[in-house]
């Protein structure tokens, strides 16, 4: 969202000249396939999960794939290949990655002229009536916000179904949608048609439990989960005018076994696998001649052996590396020395947690002098901007966790300020302090966002923390601090725990332009109802239509931990059956 805002981004035409790894494919006998990715160019073109289903579906003969992007507010979208309109498309595929991507999506079906609400799309499929399939990890986490809008959800990671989804596809168009979505969903794991699950809710409006509408139906959707990986996933597009200016990415394995019980990838996408160094260097060597910047996803699953043997192979071939962030306690020398010959000027580290009690209690398990010691390297091999993102309005904060955290960036600025003042360049610190969002399929899923089950008082106890944290700071030289405003961040914790009430918010937002307040209010929803969900093991939870294979007794029990201070070992596949997902 924030490329959309800041970055001017150039004609189609000329984006278009500059791309590698496009696909330029005639109509003529061909299914065509609108990809959407809800968000500016730069951000969409940065997303391995988009260009993977572009490559699949232009690889085909049979499909042609067409992407389009997220255009100024108002304006019809138009495919970025030929600039045709959604309309010409009989299947329309889209990504998700980020809830705050919810109403880029419908606005876009809306100015495209598509019936946006899945109920009143006609029967037969056709370009005037096209068939909606949306996926992504938004919708892995939490998918029954847009259900209303989708005639097909994938939950999970696409490889494991996509060849046989397309075959399907392209034998079944002629039947009746419902036929041939719960043909779908009988068939392939992951395929979860909302129209055909009913939603049940209380008097007072509450969720209670969905119920399949036709026979032979499964009870909940279990996730599309690929067996094996052939290989590490790739960059297929490359651009200067993206995120990650021509940077070939390249994974080093998927999940997270740390275990930090904040984050939805590190449990929806378990058990963690790691590629061995043979499949990360097939993916590297798909890199195409001329670029040599790589970066490399997913670095804190690598074991140690691995990231040495990558980092000396591009460190041979006079790559530079990139990454987003680092984790603290995992810097290798040899890495350290590839940074410092990739002249990489600004790099990030996630403390998260405000104080070390904090990191206990999410599972981050650092230590202060991980911190500190990961700082001081980092500077020491060249490094000048230093970013540092933390998170107030976690289970248990107080403000003595706050100016825990001031007094951490103290003692880093002395450590680093002096390496600066030797080599005559001090580095710049930015903070980047941001309220939590309790997210489905964590520990922290019972968690009320900012502790408190009124809005309201929310949003002003996490305003004064993050006053708090400002003033600690705010006289430090050298050193920025950005902090979202907690009112903004509270819709933000409203679609993460959304349900289907909300598709109502969503179109009201799009066909009228209302701001998201006015128009929950306009539908007799607040943001309590969402942003202070949970709280028990008892309350159903509506993403729980969907199978991850964890167990609910886990994810209490973990975050009655959590309120104890007590960390959990990171996640053993091999050997430990914890959580459930390695029951079978």
């Amino acid at each position: 969202m924030t490329a959309r805002n800041h970055v001017r981004i150039p004609p189609r035409r000329e984006l278009l000249a500059a791309e590698r790894g496009a696909s330029r494919k005639k109509w003529t006998g061909k299914l065509p396939v609108a990809l959407i990715y809800p968000n500016a160019y730069p951000v969409g073109m940065a997303n391995l999960g988009m260009q993977l289903v572009y490559h699949l579906l232009n690889q085909e003969d049979f499909f042609v794939a067409e992407r389009f992007f997220a255009p100024e507010e108002g304006v019809s979208p138009l495919s970025f290949e030929s600039g045709r309109p959604l309309a010409n498309f009989p299947i329309i595929m889209a990504t998700i990655s980020f809830e705050e991507d919810l109403p880029a999506f419908v606005a876009m079906l809306y100015t495209g002229g598509i019936e946006t609400l899945s109920e009143r799309r006609e029967a037969a499929i056709s370009p005037a009536s096209p068939l909606v399939i949306v996926g992504g990890v938004a919708l892995s986490v939490n998918p029954e916000i847009v259900a209303p809008f989708a005639d097909l959800l994938v939950i999970g990671e696409v490889e494991a179904i996509f060849s046989e989804l397309i075959q399907r596809l392209r034998d079944g168009l002629q039947q009746p949608r419902l036929e041939l979505l719960a043909a779908l969903c009988r068939a392939l794991p992951g395929c979860y048609p909302p129209a055909l699950y009913d939603v049940v809710y209380d008097e007072r409006g509450r969720y209670r439990r969905h119920q399949a509408l036709a026979e032979g139906l499964p009870a909940r959707i279990r996730r599309a989960f690929p067996a094996t990986l052939a290989s590490a996933g790739f960059s297929r597009l490359l651009t200067p005018h993206c995120e990650f200016s021509n940077l070939f990415l390249t994974e080093m394995g998927r999940g997270c076994s740390r275990s930090c019980r904040f984050c939805a990838a590190g449990f929806v996408y378990r058990p963690p696998r790691r590629w061995d160094t043979a499949a990360i260097f097939a993916a590297l060597a798909a890199k195409p001649e001329g670029i040599d910047r790589i970066g490399l996803l997913g670095m804190e699953m690598a074991p140690p052996e691995t990231l040495d043997a990558v980092t000396a192979a591009l460190a041979g071939e006079n790559c530079a590396l990139s990454f987003s962030s680092l984790r603290a306690d995992a810097l290798s020398d040899s890495l350290l020395e590839l940074l410092a010959k990739s002249h990489l000027k600004s790099v990030a580290l996630a403390p998260d947690g405000c104080s070390e009690r904090l990191r206990q209690v999410i599972n981050k398990d650092l230590s202060e002098n991980d911190l500190l010691s990961a700082a001081e390297r980092l500077v020491a091999a060249g490094i000048v901007r230093l970013k540092l993102y933390w998170m107030i309005g976690l289970p248990t904060e107080t403000d003595a966790d706050i100016l825990e955290a001031a007094r951490l960036v103290a003692k880093i600025k002395e450590k680093i300020d002096a390496i600066g003042r030797a080599r005559g360049r001090i580095c710049h610190m930015t903070l980047s302090v941001n309220s939590f969002v309790p997210k489905p399929w964590t520990p922290l899923q019972y968690h009320l966002f900012g502790g408190e089950p009124d809005a309201k008082a929310a949003v002003a106890g996490l305003r004064r923390r993050l006053g708090l944290f400002r003033q600690t700071v705010q006289k430090m030289a050298n050193l920025s601090f950005h902090g979202q405003d907690p009112a903004s961040v509270l819709w933000q914790a409203v679609l993460a725990k959304g349900d289907r009430r909300l598709a109502s918010v969503l179109l009201d937002m799009a066909t009228s332009g209302r701001p998201w307040t006015q128009a929950m209010k306009r539908h007799g929803l607040s943001a309590a109802d969402y942003a202070a969900l949970g709280g028990d093991a008892e309350t159903p939870l509506p993403w729980q239509i969907l199978d991850h294979g964890l167990e609910n007794d886990y994810l209490w029990r973990e975050y009655g931990r959590a309120l104890a201070g007590q960390t959990t070992a990171p996640c053993q596949p091999a050997t430990c059956r914890r959580c459930g997902v390695c029951h079978d």
